[in-house]
């Protein structure tokens, strides 16, 4: 995985220069913000971003899906609701890459339908606007990808794989396709292992 995109210390100044900007604009809050990721993807960034920020903060996290391998299927399914009352608050909403839009349009109105927040700042590690089907107002942007690049690491993966990676890198379809072997391999070797425990 050679086409690295973002290396670590890209990632450190980028999380640095929002965390930055947001202390700078939430400093005037009555009532505590939330810093709210959007499972699992944002979790590394997250992270990065809180890390680095001054102001109070509450933190929580949120799961939707819409992804099959690298494909979107344009369908989003809740997974996980908040577990904080966010009514009145700002929150912050921390995501890893918006492509589409549709998984994040889906996502803010139904966070402003269902908990009335304050206001809702829209942070994406990574924005594909080539891939925009949707309009959505982003306040906060580590990086703009102009292709269609599949990218893995920080947070990202590929069916699981990948999200430890300490950077950003964009997949070629020879490396999707061996990482479909090796994972393919291993969940055969999990099945055959599980089999074999059960006719002891």
């Amino acid at each position: 995985m050679k086409n690295i995109l973002l290396s670590s210390k890209d990632l450190d100044k980028i999380c640095r220069d929002i965390a930055k900007k947001l202390d700078k604009e939430l400093k005037n809050e009555e009532n505590i913000p939330v810093v709210v990721g959007v499972m699992k993807g944002s979790l590394n960034f997250m992270m990065g971003l809180t890390e680095h920020m001054k102001t109070d903060l509450y933190t929580d996290f949120i799961q939707i899906s819409s992804y099959s391998g690298t494909e979107t299927t344009g369908k989003v399914v809740m997974k996980k609701d908040l577990s904080f009352n966010i009514e009145n608050r700002t929150v912050v909403l921390v995501e890893d890459i918006i492509d589409t839009g549709i998984s994040m349009h889906f996502l803010i109105k139904f966070l402003k339908d269902h908990y009335h927040p304050k206001r809702i700042l829209l942070v994406t590690l990574l924005d594909k606007v080539c891939r925009r089907k949707l309009n959505v107002h982003i306040d906060y942007t580590g990086k703009v990808l102009k292709n269609d690049a599949f990218v893995l690491g920080y947070g990202l993966d590929y069916k699981e794989f990948g999200r430890n990676l300490p950077y950003v890198c964009a997949l070629t379809k020879q490396e999707i396709k061996m990482i479909d072997e090796k994972t393919s391999e291993k969940i055969a070797s999990y099945a055959h292992t599980i089999k074999s425990k059960r006719h002891r």
